[in-house]
């Protein structure tokens, strides 16, 4: 056998041995976030939910309308970051407090400096923030506190499950997700590994209010334009306990209208 044929059989074996592992750890996940009995309910600390908006009027409204009367939610923070459009409206229709964003800081990115000013504006306890385009079930703040309380977590990202309006989106976006599944592990992955690999999604994140500040909140990441994984690394290598979770049951998202948004979504994000 030459020696290159040698070469690239070790190199397949290689690649074989990292994929199996990945997907040993595929096939023992951590249960996914599952709703909070009704009486466990008045045992949970106070929910504020922050959402960043820039102009959102189109999906904002569907996403506001699942956390109507949402058990354990004392607000809802919309953050008006500059738009265009009649978001700050839509978001006063639904009752939602609208805070308008400041100016942008030198060194932060957009999403992650509204976020903070979201969690500075916010009063409960705990914050649950959301991106417009999700579509939250009611249960979905007071379930992914609960479970972050249970876990011992000070930082859960989650996992929804999409929407996909187009056929071809619905073909082609499974593929897509795979790819991380492939490289990172999926939602609820047991043994993350390193923590320069962890994945995160910032379309819903949950965080103890005051501590996370105290921490700066994303101000550590400020400058990042994908800071949800960014914010997940930097708390897991300071010894922080994160998660990443499945919530397919309890958030749906509609990321994308069709396959040409989600190509050009996905080839920020990676």
């Amino acid at each position: 056998m030459s020696p290159m044929r040698v070469v690239s059989l070790v190199m397949r074996g290689a690649a074989l041995a990292v994929v199996a592992r990945r997907l040993m750890r595929a096939a023992r996940p951590a249960p996914p976030v599952t709703p909070v009995a009704p009486s466990a309910l008045a045992a949970l600390p106070t929910i504020s939910v922050v959402i960043p908006a820039r102009d959102e009027e189109q999906r904002l409204a569907p996403c506001l309308e699942g956390l109507r009367d949402a058990p354990g939610v004392v607000e809802v923070i919309v953050v008006d970051d500059h738009s265009t459009d009649a978001t700050a409206d839509v978001a006063a229709a639904y009752g939602a407090r609208v805070v308008a964003a400041a100016e942008l800081p030198t060194g932060w990115a957009g999403k992650a400096w509204a976020v903070q000013q979201g969690l500075e504006s916010a009063v409960g306890d705990w914050v649950v923030t959301l991106d417009a385009d999700t579509r939250p079930d009611p249960r979905l703040p007071a379930a992914s506190v609960a479970r972050a309380l249970g876990d011992g977590a000070d930082l859960v990202t989650l996992a929804g499950s999409f929407t996909c309006p187009t056929a071809a989106l619905a073909a082609a976006h499974p593929a897509m997700l795979t790819t991380l599944v492939m490289r990172f592990g999926p939602p609820g992955a047991v043994g993350s590994g390193d923590s320069g690999r962890l994945l995160a999604n910032g379309q819903c994140m949950v965080v103890p209010r005051v501590a996370f500040l105290a921490d700066g909140g994303l101000a550590p990441v400020a400058h990042h334009m994908v800071e949800d994984v960014a914010l997940a690394r930097q708390r897991a290598g300071q010894g922080r306990r994160v998660a990443f979770l499945d919530a397919g049951d309890l958030l749906r998202v509609q990321m994308y209208e069709n396959l040409g948004d989600a190509w050009r979504g996905w080839g920020r994000s990676l």
